[in-house]
Formats: structure tokens, sequence, C-alpha cells
């Protein structure tokens, strides 16, 4: 009855480790996923989600984007404040690259040869100039007063001196634009001539510009030029007035014209409509039949159930980033003047006709800015908060502390004397009103002054959680220290290079687990079977815990993978070799199986050990790259001792019956006869 009991036991664990896998499988697999998600619904009629029917997160080496590589200037900055001061410049690169919109940015820090680095990754991003204006600015902390000034209108002679103001720019505009055109330096002109500082740092370089956006005044004027000349008229706009040339042009984003028929359901994403998914999948079919080019605007007039449907369902032109993924990648995919297969989205059932597309023209300009004087620049500011003249350069330090009384959590400033003197005068002339501090342009605190502070200390308090006190702490030091960022390095990674990897990567990782899985049944026959299913069952859990936890493969990762399933087969190279042993020395199958676990365990553990602590340290020391392939190595190493003691266990005890020993070895890879 024991023996019977245990049998139960094992076929109830050997089950339940199956079903398990089959369903971790689903999930690393999202269309299987998805499917099944399907067919459940359709059987018993409801609308479970899809929870895990999302996509792997793939690094930079395999999605393709942009990697930059900042070294931070920490000559200015004592050691023992260097960790955190590198962690506020962190800080603010992190919500910088968030404002690009950018998917799974990887931001780390290092430190090599007394130098600290920054390595930015940002997956799917191709504007080099952009990420590197947006990230690479000094931090900026300010405090700024409310804004209590009146408004009023314009008098008779601020409106006249405005006037002549401009008049006399222009007049200096048509002069510098005589000299450009005639052929003299246009770095000299902007040295000379130009009243916007940044525009003489970058010697008028303003990059890469297109159509679209802020610069399609400087777009138009410079598209029918040759590469090399100077537009023939002054840009004018509302601030300023520029002579603009033009560097070099070069074709840039892919653009696609394209309509589409939207057949939504109940549930989708703004859906209106009570059809089930089921009936809208049939409609959606039917229509596929009847598409042509020709009638493909007809068909969407009377079926779609997108807004844009009384015009054909003409989506008109469009870049990469502003449809749903999957409508994305069908229609980049597509050849012009085809009908796309069906692509299921968030808001229903797609069919999509692609009309045309182009690539977008860029534009590299220079340019000479003068300033024109508007009324805002005269009349009070209409802004909510004025800057008080009071920045981080003033700020000599912000500490966490704790009120005496209460306990709570509050943030300590202190200032320099600069910023003391300045910090006591704003103090006394905004007791009773709040004073906002700024860092990049965002309120992070607005506290209120309650007295004039002539120390150069305050405080600021709040229903602080000690936590969100020390991240106001680290963006105030982040703002005070100077902490300069140089870029030493760039790379591009074309996403066609991404997905080549992604395809030769898994080609190569199927291709060595089928030989592992050849070799093992042709060596060890009937355990070779049940290692391989329980590497199969090792696979599913190891893919699932990097989709859900999750973690972020790259090249480097996916070696730590594979490498990971060669332990996973070691250890049951061991036991097995040690079951052999054991069989020769004619002791029964199922004494045999006991004892070849547990001697094998100790050279298993110390062997898995000894990785598991390389991995630890190469994740805690190493630079990007290779901490990828440690938390991958070091995940697969902690699962394939899962999988190499309890799933190959449980099969093997399966298959084992002391009631009933086999006749013959040889399915256990001994040619001895059983006597």
């Amino acid at each position: 009855m024991d023996k019977l009991s245990s049998r139960t036991k094992v076929r109830f664990g050997v089950v339940a480790i199956l079903v398990v896998a089959v369903l971790l499988g689903l999930t690393v697999y999202p269309n299987g996923f998805n499917k099944t998600m399907d067919v459940v619904n359709k059987k018993i009629g409801t609308e479970f989600p899809h929870w895990f029917a999302k996509p792997f997160h793939l690094g930079l080496d395999l999605a393709g984007g942009i990697q930059l590589v900042y070294e931070a200037d920490m000559s200015k900055i004592p050691a023992g404040d260097q960790a955190s001061a590198i962690d506020g410049v962190r800080d603010v690169i992190e919500r910088r690259v968030n404002a690009l919109g950018v998917a799974e940015p990887l931001i780390q820090t290092n430190q090599a040869q007394g130098k600290w680095r920054i390595i930015v990754e940002l997956p799917g991003v191709q504007d080099v100039d952009l990420a590197m204006k947006t990230i690479g600015e000094t931090p900026l902390l300010e405090f700024k007063e409310k804004n209590e000034q009146l408004q009023r209108e314009l008098t008779w002679q601020e409106k006249n001196d405005i006037a002549k103001y401009n008049k006399d720019a222009k007049a200096e505009a048509q002069i510098v634009l005589a000299k450009a055109s005639k052929g003299e330096d246009f770095v000299s002109l902007v040295t000379q001539y130009s009243d916007d500082a940044a525009t003489k740092a970058l010697e008028g370089n303003l990059g890469y510009i297109k159509m679209g956006g802020a610069d399609n005044s400087l777009v138009l004027a410079v598209e029918k030029l040759a590469v090399g000349t100077v537009a023939p008229k002054v840009v004018e706009f509302d601030e300023n007035l520029q002579i603009v040339k033009l560097l070099n042009k070069r074709d840039g984003d892919k653009e696609i014209q394209a309509s589409h028929i939207l057949i939504c359901y109940k549930g989708s994403d703004k859906c209106t409509k009570e059809r089930t998914k089921e009936d809208a999948k049939k409609l959606i079919q039917d229509l596929q039949k009847q598409a042509t080019p020709q009638n493909f605007s007809e068909l969407a007039k009377k079926n779609s159930d997108d807004p844009g449907a009384a015009n054909g369902g003409d989506l008109g032109w469009f870049s990469k980033g502003q449809m749903v993924p999957e409508f994305e990648k069908e229609v980049f995919a597509m050849k012009i003047g085809t009908i796309s297969d069906i692509v299921d989205t968030q808001f229903g059932y797609h069919l999509i006709y692609k009309v045309n597309e182009r690539y977008i023209p860029e534009y590299q300009v220079a340019r000479i800015l003068i300033d024109k004087k508007t009324a805002a620049e005269v009349l009070p500011s209409k802004e909510d908060w004025l800057f008080t003249g009071l920045t981080g350069r003033q700020l000599k330090n912000a500490v966490v502390n704790f009120d005496q009384t209460t306990g709570v959590a509050e943030v300590s400033l202190e200032f320099n004397q600069e910023g003391a003197a300045l910090f006591a005068k704003i103090t006394a002339k905004n007791v009773g009103k709040p004073l906002a501090i700024f860092l990049d342009g965002q309120p992070i605190s607005a506290p209120t002054v309650s007295e004039e502070i002539k120390e150069g200390k305050a405080r600021i308090t709040g229903n602080f959680g000690l936590d969100e006190a020390k991240l106001l702490v680290q963006r105030l030091n982040a703002g005070a220290l100077p902490v300069p960022i140089i870029l030493i390095g760039q790379e591009v990674v074309g996403a066609s290079l991404g997905s080549e990897s992604v395809n030769k990567s898994v080609y190569a990782g199927l291709l060595g687990l089928l030989a592992v899985i050849i070799f093992m049944i042709f060596y060890y026959r009937v355990p070779g079977i049940l290692a391989s299913i329980a590497l199969l069952v090792y696979g599913s859990l190891v893919l699932f815990l990097f989709k859900i936890i999750p973690i972020t493969i790259t090249l480097a990762g996916i070696a730590g993978i594979v490498m990971s399933i060669g332990m996973a087969v070691d250890a049951n190279v061991l036991i097995f070799e040690r079951l052999k042993e054991e069989l020769r020395l004619g002791k029964p199958l199922h004494v045999s199986l006991e004892e070849a676990f547990k001697r094998a365990w100790p050279s298993i553990r110390d062997s898995n050990v000894s990785t598991l602590i390389s991995c630890f340290v190469l994740a805690w020391l190493g630079t990007s790259v290779i901490k990828g392939f440690a938390i991958t190595l070091f995940i697969g190493v902690v699962v394939s001792m899962f999988s190499a003691i309890t799933v190959s266990r449980l099969l093997l005890k399966l298959f084992v019956n002391p009631a009933k020993p086999p006749k013959s070895l040889w399915w256990y890879g001994i040619k001895r006869n059983i006597k």
C-alpha cells in the first residue's frame, strides 16, 4: 500500500510538472497562447485576457537602436560623494529618456580605472542627435517664486521701441545674408553676428531637420537648394531672424500611405459595437475575400468601424511609432498596392491596403540667429512661477533628517555663501508664500516659507515617506553637484541587424539543443529520453522567467542561456554515469537510482555553486554585456539544478517499478542482463 501510494505521488508529480511546462510554453510562445485563449473563450463563452501574451524584452543588439557612453567628470566631487552624485545623474537621465518615449531603455553606471561611466541603451531609437540633445544637458535645479505681477498692455512708447529694435535687426540680417551669399566664411559670421550662445557653441550647426515639426520654415527655405548654398531670403520667426545654409541632404525614415478597414468587437478598445469576437472574425474574413485595390475604399466606407471610414479608411502618411506595433509590423513589410492578411490589434481586426511609401528627406542646416524683441520680453511674465536667480549651483548640500518631535522624514538644505545671501532675500520677500523647487523644468516640491532664513539653511517638510525623502535629496544633489557628462562613444545598431542576430541565435540554440537531445538518447537510451523531456521543461521555465521578471535579453544573455543548458545536461550526465556504476555492482535498478542521485548530488552542488559565485561577481563588477550574460546564466543554473534533481528524478521513478524490474538493462545503457 505504501509503495502504491508512493508511485501515485510520483504520477501526480509528473503530470503536474508536464501540465505546468505546457502552460509556461504557451506563455513563452505568444501566438500559441493567443490561439489557446481564443479557443477557451469560444468554448466557455468568456473573454479571459491574454495575461502573458507579451513580447520578450530584447536588448539593443537584438532590437536595434542607439548606445551612448558618457564619462562623468568627478574632479570636483569628494570621493565619498561620487557614488551618490552618479546615481543622481542616472536618475536625471532616466527621466529624460522617459520623455523620449523609449520602450525598455537600459541605463547603467560603472566605475573602471577610477572613472565613472554612464551607458545608455535606447532600443528602437534611431535619431542620435535628438537622443544626445535630450540626455547630454547638465541637470538644472532652480528655485522659483509665485508670480503675482499684474498683467497689462504695452504702452505707446514700448511699442515704438520694439518696432525700432526689430527694424534694426532686419537691416542687420540683410547685411549678414549678403555677406553669406557672397561666400564669406559661415562659421565666422555665426561667431560675429549670432545672438544665441548655443548657436555659437555649435558653430551654427543645427544637425538634421525634417518636415513635420517646429523647423518647417527652415525646411521650406532649404529643400530646393544645392548642398553648400545659402537660402536667398531671411527666415523670419516671431522671436528671431535666421540666415540658413544647407550643409547636406539624406533620406530619413520611411513613411507609408495606407488605408484600412477596422472591424471591432465587444471588449476591444474604443469599440461601441455589440458584436462578438467570433462574429467580427467572420465579417473581416468575408471582406478579405471581396477586397481588391479598386473596391477597398468603398468597402471601408460601408463596413469599417473606424471614425475615418467616411473617407474610405484613408490613414494618410505615417511613419514608425504612430501606429500600434501589430499594425505597423504588417504594413511596413507589405508591398505597394497589396492588401494584407487579417491583422489582430487591441482595436479589433484590420485589413490594410498599402497605397505608397517614401523616405522623408532630412536636411543638415547651419544658421545665424539674430534676435527680435517681443512683447513678452517687456510685459510681466504670464508664467505661474518666476525664476529667483537661485539655482543648484549655489546649493552646497541636501540631506535627509527626521523631525525630533514627530519622527517624520524631512529634507535639509544648505547653501554656499552666495546662495545664503540670495536665499535670505528671497525668503524675506516670500514669507507665507510658496517657494517652488524645479529640476529640469519640472516642479519637485513647493514648500511654504514660514520666516526669513539668514543662515543659508532650510527645511522642506511635508508628508514624506523615507524613500520619497531620499529620492528628493538625490535629485537635489544631482542638480547641485557639478557633474558634467562627456559623450565618449556612440553606436547605432540597425533593426535589421538585430533581427538577423535573433534569428541566427535562435537557430543556433535549437540546433545545439537538438544535438544534445540526440546524443543523450543515443548514449543513455531511456534515461536520455527522460532527460530530454526534463530539458524541455527546463527551457519552458527559464524562458517564462525571462519574460515575466522581465530580463532584458541580449546576445550575451543568449550565450548564458545556451551555457546553462549545457550545465543542465551535465548534471544528468553525472547522475546517469553514477547509475551505470551502481548497476555494474549488481544492485537492483531502484536502489541504484537512489544511490546515483545521492552520490552525484555533492558534485552537482559544488560545480553549480561555484558557477553561481562567478555569476554573482560578474554581475556585481561587470559592464552591461557581462551583466546580461551573468544574470541569464545565474537563472539558468538555478533552474537547471531543479530540473536535474526534481524533474529528471520524478520521471525516472515513474519508469522504475521495484515490483517489476526490467529483464534487460540495455535500455539503461548497460549491456549486462539481470540474472
